[in-house]
């Protein structure tokens, strides 16, 4: 088993690594639209475009980190604040990964840490 750290970031304040790297896979935590490697939160009240560009744009980091890629993801798990954002989240995930399709899941939740609109975890290949 490998922790991740994403290089020059600033260690996560919780008791978690960025991901885990075990028996060829990758585990992501779950990924809030808090600018990785400088821990800029944005402001909640950023559009979901805009919280969703982050959360990819850091799933991006951790997965290099680990050695892996967006195209090699085989799970993903999507949280939303607010289900009536199900359709744009899906617009936006389906320009991110393409031609490429992982399982997924998309689970409403009544709130997100910090009141967040989105959070993803992942899990990829290396």
């Amino acid at each position: 088993m490998t922790i991740i750290q994403v290089s020059d970031s600033p260690k996560p304040v919780g008791h978690y690594s960025h991901a885990i790297v075990s028996n060829g896979l990758v585990f992501t935590s779950g990924i809030l639209p808090i600018r990785i490697k400088t821990a800029e939160k944005l402001p909640i009240e950023s559009s979901m475009e805009e919280q969703m560009a982050v959360v990819f744009d850091n799933l991006k980091q951790v997965l290099a980190e680990a050695g892996s890629s967006i195209d090699k993801v085989v799970k993903a798990t999507v949280y939303i604040a607010d289900g009536d954002n199900w359709g744009i989240v899906n617009q936006l995930y389906a320009d991110f990964f393409g031609n490429h399709r992982p399982a997924r899941s998309i689970i409403p939740v009544k709130e997100l840490h910090f009141g967040y609109k989105i959070e993803l975890e992942a899990v990829a290949e290396l």
